[in-house]
C-alpha cells in the first residue's frame, strides 16, 4: 500500500508480494542526528594536520568530506592525503575528535527512528545499524542514547572490510543474520553512497531519506527506489510485505 503523502511524492513501494527480511539503516543523518558534530570533528582534524583553518584547502578538504558523506572516512582521508600514514594519522584523530565531541553530548534521534526499529523487529524484520564511522566511534553514539541493544546488529566498515559504497557492510549483515536471499533486503540512508551500497548488494529497497546530507534529487540520480522525508515513514513503504504479514 503507498500512503497518500508517499503517493504525491512520486514514490515506488517494495514490489508487490517481495518479503523483507532484513533492514540495513545508516547512522548519522539517517537514524541520528549529530548537531554537526562530525564537521567539527573534520575541522579539528584538518587543523591538527596542518591545514590552516579558512585556507582555500582547507574549505576544499571540507567539501570534499561533505560530499562525500557516508563514505568511510578512512577512504575519505586516504583521498585526501596522499601520504598513507598521514591518512591513517587524520583517521585516528578524527576518531578521537569524535569521541570527545560525543561525550559531551550534542548526539539525538532522529524523530520516529526508535519506533520505526521497533516496528520492524515486531514485523519479524531483522535490522542492521550501519555506519562509515570506527567501531569505537559507533558504539560510543549507541551507548549515548542508550541504544546498545535496539537492532539486531551493527557494523562499521573494519568489521567488512570496506565501507560504502562497497556492498560489503550488507553482505556481511546478511550473512550474519542467516538472512536467505540478498532480494529480502531493504537499504535506508541519507546519502548515494548509501544508494549505491544497496543497489551493489542487490537488496529488492535502496531508500533514500532527507534528514541528512543529500537531497532528493542527488538521492534519485544515484538509483534510489523510493524517497520518504524520513526513517520514520520508511515502514510505510513495507506494510503488508514483511515476514510473516
Amino acid at each position: 500500500m503507498i500512503l497518500g503523502s508517499e503517493r504525491s511524492a512520486g514514490l515506488v513501494a517494495v514490489p508487490e508480494g517481495q518479503e523483507v527480511r532484513l533492514a540495513v539503516l545508516a547512522m548519522v543523518g539517517t537514524t541520528v542526528f549529530d548537531g554537526g558534530l562530525m564537521e567539527r570533528a573534520m575541522s579539528r582534524t584538518l587543523v591538527e594536520q596542518g591545514v590552516p583553518e579558512g585556507s582555500a584547502e582547507f574549505e576544499r578538504m571540507q567539501g570534499y568530506a561533505r560530499d562525500h558523506s557516508g563514505i568511510s572516512r578512512m577512504t575519505v582521508f586516504s583521498e585526501l592525503f596522499s601520504d598513507p600514514k598521514t591518512a591513517v594519522s587524520a583517521n585516528r584523530m578524527f576518531e578521537l575528535n569524535c569521541d570527545e565531541l560525543i561525550a559531551a553530548g550534542g548526539i539525538r534521534p532522529v524523530p520516529g527512528a526508535e519506533e520505526s526499529i521497533g516496528w520492524l523487529r515486531d514485523a519479524g524484520i531483522k535490522v542492521c545499524l550501519a555506519t562509515g564511522f570506527g567501531r569505537h566511534t559507533q558504539n560510543m553514539v549507541l551507548e549515548s542514547l542508550g541504544w546498545m541493544g535496539l537492532a539486531d546488529l551493527s557494523l562499521c566498515p573494519a568489521d567488512a572490510g570496506r565501507g560504502r559504497p562497497f556492498p560489503d557492510m550488507v553482505l556481511t549483515a546478511v550473512l550474519a543474520l542467516d538472512i536467505d536471499d540478498v532480494r529480502k533486503v531493504a537499504v535506508v540512508g541519507d546519502t548515494s553512497a548509501d544508494i549505491h551500497t544497496g543497489l551493489r548488494a542487490g537488496a529488492t529497497v535502496a531508500a533514500g531519506v532527507l534528514t541528512g546530507a543529500h537531497t532528493e534529487a542527488t538521492l534519485r540520480g544515484a538509483g534510489a527506489t523510493a524517497v520518504v522525508p524520513s526513517v520514520k515513514d520508511f515502514p510505510a513503504l513495507l506494510e503488508g510485505r514483511a515476514a510473516g504479514l
